[in-house]
């Protein structure tokens, strides 16, 4: 019982950090589009904490699958999102399995998927570009839309960020694992 109550902490704190990457759009819509390549410095402690409690398959899935459930409950999950997510857990498991399940290669590896989750969120603005540019009319303050079209239009910039998120990833697990030793 004590570590399902430590588990959904984990589920909490990793909602959290995907609430606060959907924010920083309030801030611009680069923000939230490119967040995802900094937020593993967030994910990774939470991630780390949960293998602790997990020891074999499951560390992935329970946070991943926490975030899927709830983001099905309240319709923010399309189809780029829902198979993204899935995609990501499937290969963190993965390598988790073949890495070692305890071992500081397995979890660190394994890390590296599980930290493009929150781009699986903001993928829809390149699959559903249209659909996204009219929700934006709808959600945000006019003009909103004027200001993401260049960010969805910047695919080099996408890129760079995507290339970024690996070596982020790997700083942000070397920081949990220093923090929460």
């Amino acid at each position: 019982m004590k570590n399902v109550l430590k588990l959904l902490l984990m589920g909490i704190a990793y909602l959290a950090i995907f609430i606060l990457g959907a924010s920083s759009g309030m801030i611009h819509p680069a923000c939230y589009a490119y967040i995802g390549a900094i937020l593993p410095l967030l994910f990774a402690f939470v991630y780390l904490y949960t293998t602790k409690m997990i020891h074999g398959f499951g560390a992935a899935t329970v946070l991943n699958g926490f975030i899927l459930v709830l983001f099905l409950l309240v319709g923010e999950a399309d189809t780029a999102f829902i198979i993204g997510i899935i995609v990501l857990t499937a290969l963190s498991e993965i390598l988790r399995y073949f890495l070692g399940y305890d071992t500081r290669k397995g979890i660190r590896w394994s890390f590296v998927p599980l930290a493009y989750s929150f781009f699986a969120y903001t993928f829809h603005w390149w699959t559903d570009t249209e659909g996204s540019l009219a929700a934006a009319v709808e959600e945000m303050p006019a003009g909103y839309d004027e200001l993401m079209k260049p960010v969805i239009d910047n695919i080099p910039m996408l890129v760079v960020m995507l290339v970024l998120t690996v070596p982020i990833s790997i700083l942000g697990m070397k920081l949990a694992e220093k923090v929460l030793k």
